[in-house]
Formats: structure tokens, C-alpha cells, sequence
């Protein structure tokens, strides 16, 4: 091992014991408490926070769009209809999908069937369609049918399960 032949070679760095820092100052209670507001006036409740908001009137809701009162209605409407075979409505039976109202009042349902082969398999989407059209203020529906994701038993609502005595 080379030891360094001079001292003014080597040059150590400093420690942090060798730096030595002040003291913070105290906490005092006079610098925490505000000299110019009374105990009463302290524990008094303050209005201020609130004004703002009080003053602000509520957002019109939109009659179209996700959660617009007539994709609601749309899914209102929907709930009457009933698997013939299966005493739940269709939506709570989780073959609704999706429904979709545009700003031209238009809906769009997407849903599926039990099985391809359902006996209402020719029927179930003339009438989601049907009943879709019949909602006051809906210009058109339109039925998407589709099998992916295939519907399945997990799709069920707690309500059409404990209907069907599955929970």
C-alpha cells in the first residue's frame, strides 16, 4: 500500500461533525396566535368557504350522452323486456352491452343472446330495437348483436341472480 509521501497531498474531506450548524430558533406560542382575532371570533364559523359554491346554480344535464336522462329512459325502457325462457328482464340478465345516445338523440344498443341458438335469437333484437324507438324523444335506434364476449352467467346482476337462486 502507497502512503502518500506528503501531507499536502492528501486532502481529507470535511465531516459533518466539523461543520457546525446554529441552533433553530423556539417555537413560541405568541408567533402561532393571531393577535388581531378575538376567542370568539376564532371558534365563529366561517361563511367564506361556502360562498362560491352556495353562489354557483347547478349544471343543466344533458339529455344525450352517457348518463344523459334519455339513455335512462332507453335503459328503463329496456328493463320491461323479459327472456321468455328466464323469468329476468334482459337487462339485469346482462345481454345489454351498451347503450349509446348521441346528440342527435340517436341510440345505439349493443347486446347479446344466451346462446346462438335461443329460440328469440330471431326476435330479441327487433324488439330491443322496437322498444328502443318507442322512448319519447329517441329520433332512431339501432340493435348491434355480437357474441364476443359471449355472455355468460357472471354478467347476471345480484338482483337476476337472487331471482334465479343462484346466490
Amino acid at each position: 500500500m502507497n502512503k502518500p509521501s506528503d501531507d499536502k497531498d492528501f486532502i481529507a474531506a470535511p465531516s459533518p461533525a466539523d461543520t457546525v450548524v446554529g441552533k433553530p430558533p423556539r417555537a413560541r406560542v405568541s408567533d402561532a396566535v393571531d393577535p388581531d382575532e378575538t376567542a370568539g371570533e376564532k371558534f365563529e364559523r366561517k361563511r367564506d368557504y361556502l360562498e362560491g359554491f352556495l353562489a354557483k346554480s347547478p349544471e343543466a344535464e344533458s339529455a344525450t350522452g352517457a348518463g344523459g336522462k334519455l339513455q335512462q329512459a332507453v335503459v328503463d325502457a329496456l328493463k320491461e323486456i323479459y327472456d321468455p325462457e328466464i323469468p329476468v328482464n334482459i337487462y339485469d340478465l346482462g345481454l345489454i352491452y351498451g347503450v349509446e345516445v348521441d346528440d342527435e338523440c340517436d341510440v345505439t344498443v349493443t347486446m347479446t343472446l344466451t346462446t346462438p341458438h335461443c329460440p328469440v335469437a330471431e326476435t330479441m333484437p327487433g324488439e330491443v330495437e322496437l322498444r328502443a324507438a318507442s322512448v319519447p324523444g329517441v329520433r332512431d335506434a339501432e340493435v348491434n348483436l355480437v357474441w364476443d364476449p359471449p355472455w355468460g352467467p357472471d354478467k347476471m346482476t345480484d338482483e337476476a341472480r337472487l331471482e334465479l337462486g343462484m346466490l
